[in-house]
């Protein structure tokens, strides 16, 4: 093939996937300069990325949040929810594949069954059943019903670290043993080192879960010093007066930087993980 022949299909190829990512990021660049724009230009100005004038007030009128509370404190719930959460999905699940990879019981494929049928489960057929169940343990208005689940294990991360446990060679769990290992010294001193990307990966995806989770706190938080940031944004939109949209874009904006710096910071470990590749040489 000669290069001729191949250089117009680098440039289409280039020009196509361009012409895609700005459509993708169009979205968030327009939440950005929107955030800068006065209240009555957002809209009427709505296709223009270039603001008439920058406000930098609607950062200030933001962050002071409502009736005394700041966005400091919705912030703070948000970490604190996606922190525990994470922990516990994360260390759970990794206990539980590793059980599934390396324990023979009886029953086991059918529990295994078991687990990956829950992930077929839409949210919405859980959710009445749970929400009765936190309320009889007096669990409502707090962080439990958000928390404590996790700490049960997730569907998803337990197959994903399944596939990583999978390709670690069984030899490596007998020499542990002829050491005087245990299971328990073999999970954290041989096979966890190994599947870090697969560790990292399910950590993100709770992180993303977590922090875009709307539903959850809507249901069990009913005092606004405990909302999370996706909540409170909520609290913008007042029927009763004029909306403040600046406000509500600023802190839109704002609450996107912790999930733009996990990314950039883990991508390569969300790739490998992805892949499921296992074991290098």
């Amino acid at each position: 093939m000669s290069i001729r022949s191949i250089r117009p299909r680098r440039v289409a190829y280039h020009v196509i996937v361009t012409v895609f990512a700005l459509f993708m990021v169009y979205p968030i660049l327009w939440l950005a300069v929107s955030s800068l724009k006065p209240n009555d230009d957002i809209f009427s100005t709505a296709y223009s990325l270039i603001p008439s004038r920058i406000e930098w007030a609607n950062y200030i009128s933001g962050w002071k949040g409502f009736a005394g509370t700041t966005f400091a404190t919705f912030f703070g719930n948000s970490l604190f929810l996606v922190v525990l959460s994470t922990i516990g999905a994360v260390a759970t699940s990794a206990l539980v594949a590793y059980g599934f990879a390396r324990t023979e019981f009886f029953g086991k494929g059918f529990w295994f069954g078991c687990v990956m049928m829950t992930m077929m489960l839409p949210h919405d057929v859980t959710m009445i059943p749970q929400y009765v169940m936190f309320a009889k343990l007096g669990w409502l208005s707090s962080f439990k019903p958000i928390i404590v689940p996790n700490f049960f294990a997730t569907p998803f991360f337990i197959f994903l670290t399944m596939q990583f446990i999978r390709t670690v060679p069984r030899e490596l769990d007998e020499a542990a043993k002829i050491d005087g290992c245990s299971k328990y010294t073999i999970f954290f001193r041989v096979i966890l080192p190994l599947i870090v990307p697969a560790i990292v990966t399910s950590a993100i995806f709770s992180f993303y879960w977590r922090w875009d989770d709307f539903i959850n706190p809507l249901l069990y938080l009913n005092k606004p010093e405990l909302y999370p940031v996706s909540l409170a944004l909520k609290l913008f939109l007042d029927g009763e007066s004029l909306n403040n949209w600046g406000g509500m874009f600023a802190m839109s904006t704002l609450s996107l930087v912790p999930v733009v710096i996990v990314f950039f910071v883990f991508q390569k470990y969300i790739v490998e993980g992805i892949s499921t590749s296992g074991l290098k040489g």
